[in-house]
């Protein structure tokens, strides 16, 4: 027997499950003033990097580098570090990955416990067009994905002082980045003239992201956070070349991934 019973459904509300986009710093130390100072490295030139963006703190690689060196992690000043995320636009809701200790200090700082969080796998923003292919189809869609976005084309120089950030896509540059400008995206970055400034892809960590210039000069080049600088003269052969970079992960026994260069040739 079916039997249907009246419900009184709420005017005023409606609960639903929902789902927030987190951007997660891995925590690597518990030294506040070397954190403070690499934020401000990286992104004390660039103010509007972040906007508001929610954030969850992964205190896993803490964990992971006490069980390979046998000592105890130290404490963490949650409020100290929420003040100094916070000075990035950045909004800390959560936390993951810590001891017992260490969790109850975030809990008591107004963070948000959530152990069942994961990462998301690294996307390339755009594929290269010698790397393109169709993208696999997923198993089930649980909501439509907006469209990405195209490439930001610049078709002026760059000067000395200038900065262009192309954020969540690609950058396209078709006049000279001159010395002292800068230009970031989170995705790839052409330069179809000179790059005598400097060029920082993948700026949120986007690993697949790549490099291209049809004369490299750069002050600095960096993809994914990991850098090279003038300080250290380019590969007999690519100075001035067009040229190609991209990131390779360390192998097995070798320290850090590395920044690979090719000539591009015809």
């Amino acid at each position: 027997m079916t039997v249907a019973i009246q419900a009184t459904t709420p005017a005023t509300f409606e609960i639903k499950s929902a789902n927030l986009p987190l951007v997660a710093l891995l925590l690597k130390s518990t030294d506040l003033v070397a954190l403070a100072q690499e934020l401000q490295a990286r992104f004390g030139d660039i103010p509007d990097f972040f906007d508001q963006d929610a954030l969850m703190i992964d205190l896993t690689p803490l964990q992971s580098a006490a069980v390979r060196s046998g000592r105890a992690v130290g404490d963490i000043d949650f409020p100290a570090l929420i003040t100094l995320l916070g000075s990035y636009q950045l909004v800390p809701l959560s936390v993951k990955g810590g001891n017992p200790a260490q969790m109850a200090a975030a809990l008591q700082a107004g963070l948000l416990p959530v152990p069942d969080a994961h990462l998301l796998p690294d996307r390339p923003v755009a594929a290269a067009p010698s790397q393109q292919q169709p993208p696999p189809q997923p198993a089930a869609v649980v909501a439509p994905a907006a469209a990405p976005l195209g490439a930001l084309v610049v078709d002026k120089p760059l000067r000395s002082g200038q900065q262009v950030y192309a954020r969540g896509r690609d950058l396209v540059v078709l006049a000279m980045v001159n010395a002292g400008a800068e230009v970031i995206a989170d995705g790839h970055i052409h330069v179809y003239a000179p790059l005598r400034g400097k060029a920082m892809a993948g700026a949120r960590g986007n690993t697949e992201a790549r490099i291209f210039s049809l004369a490299l000069e750069a002050e600095l080049i960096s993809i994914a956070g990991v850098y090279r600088t003038a300080e250290h003269p380019l590969p007999e052969g690519l100075a001035g070349q067009p040229t190609q970079v991209r990131l390779v992960p360390g192998d097995e026994g070798q320290e850090g991934d590395r920044l690979v260069m090719n000539v591009l040739t015809a």
